[in-house]
């Protein structure tokens, strides 16, 4: 069972990934940026910096396609919980 902070931070991704998409669904030229500049966009959106060594992918799915993100073991250091704190952590 992860632990609270854990939790919570995966929230935070959640939330921050579902307020992107859906705002990537309706505002084309943020869609076209967040495909292009992923880092940018999310810098744009939450005022928020990447930290460097976080990688953000996105994608375009179709219906067809099921993506699946597991996360990583439980060995995770102390930059890589800091940035899933930071709300960093999330796949499109």
């Amino acid at each position: 069972m992860p632990s609270a902070f854990v939790q919570t931070a995966l929230q935070t991704a959640e939330e921050m990934r579902a307020q992107l998409t859906e705002k990537a669904i309706v505002d084309a030229d943020f869609r076209q940026q967040l495909l292009a500049d992923p880092k940018g966009a999310i810098k744009q959106e939450f005022g928020v910096e990447v930290p460097e060594g976080i990688n953000i992918v996105v994608q375009e799915s179709d219906m067809r396609t099921l993506y699946i993100a597991l996360p990583a073991g439980p060995d995770l250091d102390e930059e890589q919980l800091e940035a899933i704190a930071a709300g960093m952590c999330c796949c499109l």
